[in-house]
């Protein structure tokens, strides 16, 4: 476990660096080419006046090195939901601990919220981040297929 590390609501001028480890993600991903977001994007929609998502990000030494963005979501059967869009540590510091600070956190703020239910989705060949999630015992269903439709 690296010292030192801060976990802490995100401000607007974080949100480049977010950004960054956004594209980070994507590239990890292999969907580079279907990152399109903008820092400038980012703040609008967590900071401005219809914010959509909250953010906490790592930060090491004054640094952004990794966040966790999460919004409220609903169920029809379990109310309201705690639903955790993206988090990521940088892959030079990934392996440290920092990833489960940055979970627990989102947990502790699902709790307190006191939501039905904190959802995630997870690539299914992404086996480091299968396997972190086991660890707390999570349940990943491999009974429903995720629907989409893209406008972008």
């Amino acid at each position: 476990m690296i010292e030192n590390v801060i976990i802490r609501t995100a401000k607007p001028q974080d949100m480049q660096a977010v950004n960054d480890l956004i594209h980070e993600l994507a590239v990890y991903e292999k969907a580079a080419d279907q990152h399109i977001n903008t820092a400038e994007q980012l703040i609008e929609d967590g900071f401005g006046k219809h914010k959509v998502f909250d953010c906490i990000v790592a930060e090491l030494n004054k640094k952004v090195i990794g966040f966790a963005l999460f919004y409220t979501s609903y169920s029809t059967w379990k109310g309201k939901c705690l639903y955790l869009e993206d988090f990521l540590v940088t892959e030079k510091l990934r392996g440290q601990g920092i990833g489960k600070l940055l979970f627990d956190e989102v947990y502790r703020i699902a709790k307190k919220r006191k939501v039905g239910r904190f959802e995630w989705q997870v690539l299914n060949w992404n086996t480091p981040a299968i396997n972190f999630y086991k660890k707390y015992n999570a349940i990943l269903d491999d009974e429903w297929l995720n629907g989409k439709i893209e406008f972008n």
